[in-house]
């Protein structure tokens, strides 16, 4: 089982930013904390979290969670802490301009010992495109602030597919980002989103076919394997992998999703109603098709793969179809996808469509 916690909170709204998070509501940092800790408290009893049912990840993202003090995490950490698994992966993702020294050390004492930075670019133009509130400067104190406090896993993000973007450009991120102590890159082409400051200029966006396998091969020649169409590593993560496999996960808080068997919840996305109604969670139920179409999305972008006995007999044979023509692989009863980007056309031929 896997818990994520989200902190709608944000220090800027970046200009292709379009998660649930907002630049004017701090005031109501310490009363969404409590409310989280309300809702957390429910959601052991739904998910029947106990000693025999452990949580095997903590995802701490946003917004921004280094908005937030380390000691108002604390009620929320006392209360998961009994019910970890061993060597639990608990991340928490933070802006680099925010994360301060102060900060990592405040979470790394309460158990957080993953890292995720939004650097995005080691580009200050480019940064400034994407209304980003950091420098480079920023990101390298933040990365190697964090290494030096301890903490063994770090991951960053970086952004492509941006005008102006060039070989030379993304090359020099790279190398910036691989001479950090980091064990884990997620890579995300620029997406124009409805109700983003983008949405008006859509030719921002840039991303090329050829750019993007440039960049795949570039990241893997340095050692890190690509284990989902956006995600590079020499470690996994593994609250990522149990979204991919289909586990079961508790979301907290404003604008989370959690799911169960096949039951999705969702809290209010809206702050204010969030604080005053946090066990007001809106229940979708799934059926069986769209249960399979998720696995074959998920599975086919990441090395996850499909499981053969979940396919219909029409279905597996448009998957041995696939096989024959050497664009999945079967290994162990499972379907894999050795080429991500045609993820989406796959699970499409295999589930029908």
């Amino acid at each position: 089982m896997l818990l994520y916690i989200h902190i709608p909170f944000c220090d800027s709204k970046c200009s292709y930013c379009a998660f649930n998070s907002y630049v004017d509501k701090f005031a109501q940092r310490e009363k969404y904390m409590h409310a989280l800790s309300l809702q957390l408290t429910y959601e052991f009893k739904r998910f029947d979290v106990s000693e025999t049912n452990l949580i095997e990840t903590v995802f701490i993202g946003g917004g921004t969670p280094s908005t937030v003090d380390p000691h108002l995490y604390s009620n929320i950490f006392q209360t998961i802490r009994p019910f970890l698994k061993p060597n639990a992966e608990i991340t928490s993702e933070a802006n680099p301009n925010s994360a301060t020294y102060e900060w990592l050390e405040g979470m790394y004492a309460l158990g957080v010992n993953r890292i995720s930075f939004g650097v995005q670019s080691f580009n200050d133009t480019k940064l400034k495109i994407l209304g980003r509130a950091h420098n480079t400067t920023h990101a390298l104190e933040a990365i190697k602030n964090a290494h030096e406090i301890g903490f063994q896993r770090l991951s960053l993000d970086l952004i492509y597919g941006v005008k102006g973007d060039t070989k030379e450009l993304l090359t020099n991120d790279l190398e910036q980002a691989f001479s950090l102590p980091i064990d884990h890159l997620s890579l995300y082409a620029l997406t124009i989103e409805e109700h983003t400051a983008f949405e008006k200029t859509p030719e921002l966006a840039r991303e090329e076919i050829e750019m993007t396998e440039w960049l795949f091969e570039q990241i893997e020649s340095r050692g890190f394997e690509q284990y989902e169409i956006s995600n590079f590593g020499t470690t996994k993560s593994a609250h990522n992998l149990g979204y991919w496999k289909g586990k079961d996960y508790i979301g907290l808080g404003a604008g989370a999703v959690g799911f169960l068997k096949n039951t999705r919840f969702y809290p209010s996305t809206d702050i204010e109603h969030y604080i005053s109604n946090p066990l007001e969670i809106t229940e979708e139920l799934l059926d069986e098709n769209a249960l399979l179409g998720e696995k074959l999305f998920l599975g086919f972008r990441s090395c996850v793969g499909v499981e053969a006995a979940l396919l219909s007999p029409k279905q597996k044979s448009e998957a041995d179809l696939l096989v024959n023509e050497t664009i999945l692989e079967y290994q162990h009863g499972r379907y894999f996808n050795p080429n991500f980007l045609l993820a989406d056309e796959i699970a499409l031929r295999v589930e029908g469509y």
